[in-house]
């Protein structure tokens, strides 16, 4: 039984490094976001600060691909590797956070580039609220993957952990 739970350690223990730096990756692409939102609004005369926007959409693609292929994945695995339900969680969470995917990928698509900026560059104070908004509900959809996920199973883990070494412990004696 120690074993078991040493190995369901180890396995879940990545999944936790992923989600950390996902996490820090989000963190920078907020920080990128609230620095586009505080440039003077932009008009038709004024040079785009196109260097940043495409820097923030690099960055927001990253943390897009680094969900569905890293992070969604590991969770969906750890789910079914407890086949506790808990998959089902991502199955009523994951149309949502597709949906937040699309508007993402829309707005990239419209600002990704120099010369996009420029031809778009009246519409980016207001694609920005409307971006702001999805991705705060974004968020908060992986936020919930993430609580009913991997966090409740590695709670069971350190509890299955702890009772397992006690348990050792007492066959000691």
């Amino acid at each position: 039984m120690l074993e078991r739970c040493k190995s369901a350690q180890e396995r879940w223990g990545g999944v936790h490094e992923i989600i950390d730096r996902w996490l820090q990756e989000r963190r920078e692409l907020l920080v990128r976001y609230c620095a586009l939102k505080d440039l003077k609004p932009f008009t038709a005369g004024t040079q785009p600060p196109s260097a940043k926007i495409q820097s923030f959409c690099q960055l927001m693609i990253d943390y897009l691909s680094a969900g569905h292929f890293e992070v969604y994945e590991q969770l969906l695995n750890e789910a079914k590797d407890f086949n506790d339900g808990s998959d089902r969680c991502m199955e009523e969470l994951y149309p949502s956070i597709q949906k937040t995917t699309e508007t993402c990928l829309s707005f990239n698509d419209r600002f990704e580039s120099k010369e996009l900026c420029l031809e778009n560059m009246t519409e980016l104070t207001e694609e920005l609220s409307k971006l702001g908004e999805v991705l705060e509900e974004r968020f908060e959809l992986e936020d919930q993957l993430i609580e009913k996920i991997h966090n409740i199973h590695a709670d069971a883990n350190v509890v299955s952990l702890s009772t397992a070494k006690g348990h050792s412990a007492s066959l000691r004696n």
